[in-house]
């Protein structure tokens, strides 16, 4: 508390690959994995593989909730065994303290019945790589999962959680489950046993300090309440969108279809498709309502009526985004690399070194601009979403989905012909493609691209992201992401509340040495080009000379 004490004393706050679920599978919370009550009884009674613990929900402990940084999660949770050794014996329930923190309390514990004492480098080992049988461990809170036949039912998905294989997730596990009561008692049949007694509870690839410092900043973050959405913000938000939409129409009904009212109503729609994707953003982090459900339905309603695409897509590839950034084979934000563009010096070195020429990537700075901004939606994202709604039977989705199609062309299909209506549907898509694609990649492409180094949540965070400044305009214009920082590091935080959060989060870059990127958004801009260019020039001399 020491830490947390000096930042709010000095600091006064100042006004954003697939997924591989199983066919049929309901997706769970992201900003939030929780289980949707269908997935979870499909998995209770299938049971367990042999020789596993039996996969079948008794209750349970609370894994993770201390990392929460106050409630307790139910039911009793299970002490370290030893050695690899099953022990004997009954736990006794324990108070919830800070996650993974080094107190005697956690080491001490009297094991539990089954139980096994396991070492950092065997739980390495269980990555989930390597020759068959291909286990996937992973820790939380000290205690260690055996996730290797539940990551196909994870309701969030296989991907997310098998990057985390071999890997302390308690960050990863607190940032993105609102829910940790209800999703704590499930883990407990998947439990193999825990961390041996002189296994410290920070991974020995992490830096120690840092993590303590930022589950403090967590536990403070909750405790200031900045967490809990401001629902009016939330409503405005939806109301200005479904004025400017409706504006669009009118505008063509009441001014006819010549040029000028075709290119304003034009304007209006990409608007307010745009600000329809930042808050469709905000119902998949779960910040907009506290209870999940309500996130999910008008998640539905916003992407899948509004924008037409599938909101389970959305969530499958964008929470691997946020687990792993900018580590590739593991954030699909950054699969153009290596068949459309070649991202960051590590790899355009290594592409140009294996003589590997996909694109003429040395011009890539140049074929940007004709590329990626304005054929983002209107090609790759829609066939995509329909691609992996209909192979994942998303039915529910993809009748939300219809629904955008036929309101569309029936209500602009009667004020235009059929040309101009195509015209008009193509030329907002590619609008609504250029905006997102400039403010979604300005604060990614120019950062660290590497593989996953397993450091700590934050220096994760920090070395794949950057901010741009703040105005009244660009938190507008970037759906608040040009706190992308805060973003990342919160992902459940409403978007209203990044701002305060900021001064703290500063203050702990500079205790540990982290840079804290922020630049102007032309700056921001720029740098994407920049970033591109480099990248091909490395690429161009390696494949050269090399």
């Amino acid at each position: 508390m020491k830490l947390l004490s000096t930042l709010l004393s000095s600091q006064v706050p100042s006004p954003l690959g697939t997924g591989d679920a199983e066919p049929g599978q309901e997706e769970g919370d992201f900003g939030g994995a929780n289980p949707t009550p269908r997935s979870w009884r499909g998995w209770r009674r299938r049971g367990a593989a042999p020789g596993r613990v039996p996969l079948k929900w008794n209750g349970g402990a609370g894994c993770g909730a201390g990392a929460a940084g106050g409630r307790r999660a139910g039911g009793r949770m299970a002490p370290p065994g030893g050695g690899g050794e099953v022990c004997d014996g009954h736990s006794d329930g324990h108070s919830d303290g800070d996650s993974g923190g080094d107190s005697g309390g956690d080491r001490d514990r009297a094991p539990a019945a089954g139980m096994r004492r396991l070492t950092w480098e065997e739980i390495g080992q269980r990555s989930g790589r390597g020759p068959a049988p291909q286990e996937r461990w992973l820790v939380i809170d000290r205690k260690v999962y055996d996730i290797s036949h539940f990551c196909r039912r994870h309701p969030g998905g296989s991907r997310v959680i098998s990057h985390y294989a071999g890997q302390d997730a308690t960050d990863a596990f607190v940032a993105f489950h609102v829910d940790k009561v209800l999703v704590s008692k499930y883990l407990k049949p998947l439990q193999i046993g825990e961390l041996a007694p002189d296994q410290p509870s920070i991974e020995p690839t992490k830096n120690e300090m840092l993590v303590k410092d930022f589950r403090e900043l967590r536990a403070t973050v909750e405790r200031m309440g900045l967490l809990e959405p401001n629902q009016l913000f939330f409503f405005l938000l939806l109301a200005h969108i479904l004025l400017l939409d409706t504006a669009a129409w009118l505008i063509l009904f009441y001014f006819g279809t010549s040029l000028l009212p075709f290119v304003f109503s034009l304007l209006l729609l990409t608007i307010s498709q745009v600000q329809a994707s930042w808050l469709q953003h905000d119902l998949g982090h779960l910040s907009v309502f506290r209870k999940t459900k309500w996130n999910h339905l008008l998640h539905k309603f916003v992407m899948c009526h509004l924008i037409g695409a599938s909101a389970k897509w959305w969530t499958l590839l964008h929470s691997q985004h946020h687990a792993k950034p900018n580590c590739f084979h593991k954030d699909p934000d950054i699969d153009m690399h290596p068949f459309l563009f070649t991202l960051g010096k590590k790899f355009s070195v290594e592409l140009g070194i294996k003589k590997k020429k996909y694109m003429p990537y040395n011009h890539q700075h140049k074929y940007f601009f004709i590329t990626l901004p304005p054929l983002l939606f209107p090609t790759y994202f829609h066939c995509h979403t329909f691609y992996i709604a209909y192979t994942k039977k998303y039915w529910v989705d993809l009748a939300w989905m219809l629904t955008f199609y036929i309101r569309f062309f029936y209500t602009y299909g009667s004020l235009l012909e059929t040309k101009s209506l195509l015209a008009y549907y193509f030329i907002f898509r590619m609008l609504e493609s250029s905006w997102f694609v400039w403010v979604s990649q300005m604060n990614h492409i120019p950062m660290d691209i590497d593989y996953d180094k397993n450091l700590d949540w934050m220096s994760t965070q920090l070395q794949a992201t950057c901010n741009v400044e703040q105005s009244l305009f660009n938190d507008w214009f970037t759906g608040h992401l040009n706190f992308q920082i805060e973003h990342h590091l919160f992902p459940s935080m409403p978007r209203h509340n990044y701002w305060k959060v900021a001064p703290l989060v500063k203050s702990l870059c500079a205790k540990h040495g982290l840079e804290y990127q922020c630049k102007p958004l032309l700056t921001a801009f720029a740098d994407i080009v920049h970033s591109l260019k480099s990248s091909g020039e490395l690429w161009h001399n390696a494949y050269l000379h090399k």
